[in-house]
């Protein structure tokens, strides 16, 4: 084992490279699906309408390096807009690190494998629905559950 091979149990995200920043993210494609927030109550419902540039079978971004000058509202995830995001999963690796919280066993470096998220349903592979195939985002407002049971 390498000094940095389990670098999320010893290191806060703000002492973690670029690179290994990079690394938590699940590949789960929820981040990339379009939410919507009733006006008056400020709740967040979640579609399974996922952003053009989402690749619906790997569920990762189809130009990850220029998605801000493709998509005008992709959030880029950051320390600042980590706690504010209330549609965050509960298993988004970047909120389960910040928590202080373990890794799941299918993430990708505790599995080894990019297909384990998949395999374990926690993915949106088989329930996104590419914007380009639709008209209206409302027609498509889920339920996400995670495996814990709870929403998202």
């Amino acid at each position: 084992m390498t000094k940095n091979e389990h670098f999320w149990k010893t290191k806060s995200l703000n002492q973690m490279t670029k690179a290994e920043w990079e690394s938590l993210c699940d590949g789960c494609g929820k981040c990339c699906l379009h939410k919507l927030e009733d006006i008056d109550t400020g709740e967040i419902s979640i579609s399974n309408v996922s952003c053009s540039f989402l690749d619906e079978t790997s569920c990762r971004c189809k130009d990850y390096n220029n998605r801000q000058e493709n998509v005008a509202d992709c959030i880029q995830l950051d320390l600042k807009n980590l706690k504010t995001l209330q549609w965050l999963p509960s298993t988004c690796a970047y909120r389960l690190i910040d928590e202080g919280k373990s890794l799941y066993d299918w993430h990708h470096l505790i599995s080894g494998s990019s297909e384990t998220i998949h395999e374990k349903g926690m993915s949106v592979r088989d329930y996104a629905v590419n914007e380009s195939k639709l008209k209206n985002v409302e027609e498509y407002i889920l339920e996400w559950f995670n495996q814990n049971g709870t929403l998202f």
